[in-house]
């Protein structure tokens, strides 16, 4: 608990043990930075525990497709060892021939839903290739994690969001960064309509100030609204202090830092 309030961190990336380090710092490395964790399972516990940090979303997700099998079997290993505090999003790859039976195999893990970076993999969101993923998504009523904005490329950014969730109006789908890293008014003025877009605030409240961060959760609405860390990118704590400035209200904070991503997960 912080300050009263149950807290789950719905954006953590996590990585065995023998490339954690080489992961974690391969991410700060992608975006001028260096990562502030070393992106273990067992970090992940220890920081949150400092910080207040009550329960986590975990996720890794494929470059390749050949990545998607032992990703899932990872994540998953590592949820059943701390049930207590993880629970986890699989991930698929839009260039994949086995799709339908990874989706099968990540659901009899026990996974929660799918993550999918593809400013890593380079195919834009609205690519052709991504329809099957999002029909076998929305089929199975699993909401979808992806990284969404960067205003160095054109893979996630709200042009792309937008026909997405148009498209797809059966699919949850969770855009990171408040719906749009480093673009973040125009994802929000073009995607806050789509009740079936859900965002977290993960890598977000660094770059923006309090002011502009409250304005972004009454924009899409508090209750679409997740904390999350980004770990190993940034130090969970420091992001749950940045997100505690946003001057809520106790019921947003309710709302943003716990309550949603539960009622998301079915937790």
């Amino acid at each position: 608990m912080k300050n009263g309030f149950y807290v789950l961190d719905a954006h953590c990336h996590i990585y065995p043990e023998a490339i954690a380090a080489k992961a974690a710092a391969a991410i700060g490395t992608f975006y001028g930075h260096t990562s502030a964790c070393g992106g273990t399972a067992e970090e992940l516990v220890r920081v949150h525990k400092e910080a207040g940090i009550d329960f986590a979303l975990v996720q890794s997700a494929a470059t390749v497709p050949h990545q998607v099998e032992s990703i899932n079997a990872f994540i998953a290993a590592e949820v059943n060892k701390c049930p207590e505090h993880f629970v986890g999003f699989g991930t698929l790859h839009p260039d994949s021939e086995n799709t339908e039976k990874e989706l099968e195999h990540l659901i009899s893990l026990g996974l929660r839903g799918v993550k999918i970076h593809n400013d890593f993999i380079r195919v834009a969101v609205n690519d052709p290739r991504m329809e099957k993923i999002y029909r076998l998504c929305a089929s199975a009523h699993l909401p979808i994690l992806l990284h969404t904005g960067d205003d160095r490329y054109d893979f996630t950014n709200p042009n792309r969001m937008e026909s997405v969730l148009k498209n797809n109006p059966d699919l949850t789908v969770i855009g990171a960064h408040f719906g749009g890293y480093s673009v973040w008014d125009e994802a929000c003025a073009r995607l806050a309509k789509y009740e079936n877009l859900m965002v977290d605030c993960s890598s977000s409240t660094a770059y923006i100030t309090p002011e502009k961060g409250r304005e972004l959760v009454h924009r899409y609405g508090a209750e679409r609204v997740m904390f999350g860390s980004d770990f190993p990118y940034n130090l969970p704590g420091d992001e749950l202090e940045r997100t505690l400035k946003l001057g809520l209200t106790d019921e947003e904070f309710r709302l943003v830092l716990g309550e949603n991503a539960k009622r998301l997960l079915a937790l």
